[in-house]
């Protein structure tokens, strides 16, 4: 998913899947943060975890070669249900429950047309944007280790 043309608001099913790619990305200091500055917090059901888990990474070699399981990887799911019924899932790499659980009480809240506007601006623009400056940085330092060659020609022999 690229961050950098990321459109707020956002809407729909690929909205949604953007709203739940950046709180998969969040950092558990972020989500906390989010939540104890949270206002009108609803009363929170935990349906399901959260649970930690594995799951099969698969690779391929140069992009078209067939595919071969690379290894496993940490994951953790929590769904969550609030008072006005509505349901948020949340999935993400590691052993982070709480940051997971906190990240389906967000995604229940965009869902709800009362809250989405609050959790875009609050919640996922902060986070696309620390994610645009970490992808800043790496390019810069990446660039910071171009070196570009080049061919003298001495003349025709």
């Amino acid at each position: 998913m690229s961050i950098e043309n990321q459109e707020f608001p956002m809407t729909g099913d690929a909205g949604r899947k953007a709203a739940m790619a950046l709180l998969a990305q969040a950092t558990a200091d972020e989500m906390h943060q989010f939540w104890s500055g949270w206002n009108n917090k609803p009363h929170v059901e935990t349906l399901r975890g959260p649970e930690t888990g594995l799951v099969m990474v698969r690779g391929r070699i140069g992009g078209g070669g067939a595919a071969f399981n690379l290894g496993e990887a940490t994951v953790t799911r929590a769904t969550v249900r609030l008072d006005g019924g509505a349901v948020g899932h949340a999935y993400a790499l590691g052993r982070q429950g709480e940051k997971v659980r906190l990240a389906a009480v967000f995604d229940a809240l965009w869902q709800q047309n009362a809250h989405r506007d609050a959790v875009e601006t609050t919640v996922l623009a902060p986070i696309a944007q620390r994610l645009d400056d970490e992808l800043k940085t790496r390019r810069a330092e990446t660039a910071a280790t171009k070196v570009d060659f080049f061919t003298m020609v001495r003349g025709d022999d």
